[in-house]
């Protein structure tokens, strides 16, 4: 598996946090970035991560910024993204088995650093029920496809 990771300004030390647990775990990732502590624009981050994750280029993508929510926002624009934004374990492990995200989306002022790597250990776990949910993510396809 290959994990590409971005973050805004915001996201920037919890992403770190998070590179490191990827190593210890010994998955290959990319991080595009940013690291700096100057205000910058989550989509310029956040699409190009999520294009990776579309073309096949990496398998997953963990995007992080102050909340979460302008880096799923800007994920979720891209088409066959499937971005989910999480702040407990439960969902990390359902969001994988029932909508089979390929983005975990995380809000470094919302959660703590233990927090957070359980969130990712979890997800990265995480398989795909199928079943009846496929019916529901061929329905989000479908619409893209339009």
């Amino acid at each position: 598996m290959k994990i590409v990771l971005a973050s805004d300004h915001g996201g920037v030390e919890l992403l770190r946090e998070v590179a490191s647990q990827l190593d210890t775990l010994g998955i290959a990732y990319d991080n595009i970035g940013c690291d700096c502590a100057e205000s910058v624009d989550y989509p310029d981050y956040g699409i190009p991560a999520a294009e990776k994750v579309a073309t096949g280029t990496y398998d997953r993508g963990i995007l992080i910024c102050g909340t979460g929510i302008g880096m799923s926002i800007a994920a979720n624009k891209v088409k066959g993204i499937r971005a989910a934004l999480v702040h407990d374990v439960y969902t990390a492990r359902v969001t994988r088995e029932h909508n089979d995200s390929n983005i975990l989306v995380m809000g470094a002022r919302v959660i703590g650093v233990d927090l957070a790597k359980e969130i990712v250990k979890t997800w990265l776990a995480g398989e795909f029920e199928g079943g009846r949910h496929i019916n529901r993510i061929e329905k989000l396809s479908a619409y893209e496809s339009k």
